[in-house]
């Protein structure tokens, strides 16, 4: 592979197709959901598909280079697939059959912001608010929540942009208008930023304690597993709410756990490793763009104001806390003694 390429155009034009991928997850969820699948059932299958295709590709790609498994990577691997994976979707999921993806994706953009509030609440993050780049952050955290406030709370009139003309069989069962409106759905999926944010601050140094990627995502994947299958189980004991009948049950697992969580996952990492962390970070308003197009596509979803001012106002509050983390990771320029001289 060309390394201009590789360094240069390649990793955003796989940021792009992540977001792709994952706004395909929202849709085709969203459908399955709204077909009478329980989000406890979609969750632990999503789940088993995921860990059935990472497992044998992790134990290949790191055999022979893999630390061993002590009780403290196990402790740590397990709050990572309790945080980051089950609650984290189970909340991620009901609180999607209970609004609509485009605002599920805009709530979703609320990470970077919760995440550095914990950060610096677990004192991994310095706030540093006499500098340009603290004062970002803060403001970028406050505009986000702000947006997000908006969002759930606020429905406003509906968007004059026409219906679209395509129709799918499958969406013929989605909830209406009034169900969407309440306040559960955002809340739950708020909570589900939260998780995340928590997960982030639990693998922030998970790499320095056991550097097998691969490997602690199988495990993690693989205690996600039992944990989802035990609490979906518990939730619906019965044998036939657990069919992947009509098809879109079954289409909606298989591409949420490979396709997400197994393939976006790894160019994800791929794209971390050559680009760092933020630049990843600042593809994730694409995937609000993308849903609301195939919402408004496939779904018939309207557009509300209140949806379109909440997303505004929490994309500008992300990229404010990407822009003062970016600015913090600057380096300080040392006056040289030709700067001196001029002063």
């Amino acid at each position: 592979m060309n390394e201009s390429m590789a360094g240069g155009l390649l990793p955003s034009l796989i940021m792009v197709l992540v977001q792709i991928q994952f706004a395909g997850m929202n849709i085709f969820s969203k459908l399955a959901m709204d077909s009478g699948m329980n989000p406890f059932i979609h969750v632990a299958y999503r789940q088993i598909f995921a860990f059935i295709v990472l497992a044998p590709f992790a134990y290949f790609i790191e055999r022979g280079r893999r630390p061993p498994i002590t009780r403290a990577v196990l402790i740590r691997v397990f709050f990572c697939s309790i945080f980051g994976l089950t609650l984290n979707q189970i909340t991620y999921f009901i609180g999607l059959k209970n609004s609509m993806p485009t605002i599920a994706c805009a709530l979703s953009n609320l990470l970077p912001a919760l995440t550095f509030v914990l950060a610096v609440v677990f004192k991994q993050e310095d706030a540093k608010l006499k500098t340009l780049g603290g004062l970002a952050k803060l403001t970028g955290t406050l505009v986000a929540v702000a947006g997000a406030m908006t969002l759930s709370m606020y429905h406003g009139p509906v968007v004059p942009i026409g219906q679209s003309a395509i129709h799918l069989h499958s969406a013929n069962n989605a909830v209406n208008d009034s169900t969407r409106g309440t306040i559960i759905g955002p809340l739950l999926v708020i909570i589900s930023a939260l998780t995340w944010a928590i997960w982030f601050i639990i693998q922030a140094k998970m790499g320095n304690f056991y550097p097998a990627p691969y490997s602690s995502s199988a495990l993690m994947l693989g205690m996600a597993t039992v944990e989802c299958s035990i609490i979906g189980v518990f939730i619906v004991p019965y044998k036939q709410e657990w069919s992947l009948f009509p098809s879109i049950r079954f289409v909606a697992c298989v591409y949420g756990g490979i396709v997400c969580s197994g393939i976006g996952v790894c160019m994800m990492s791929w794209c971390i490793q050559r680009k760092g962390a933020l630049f990843v970070s600042v593809f994730s308003p694409l995937l609000l763009v993308i849903v609301a197009v195939l919402s408004w596509a496939f779904l018939r979803e309207k557009l509300y104001l209140g949806t379109v001012l909440g997303s505004v106002l929490i994309v500008i509050g992300l990229y404010a806390v990407l822009w003062g983390k970016s600015k913090e990771m600057e380096p300080h320029k040392v006056d040289t003694p030709e700067d001196i001289e001029m002063h």
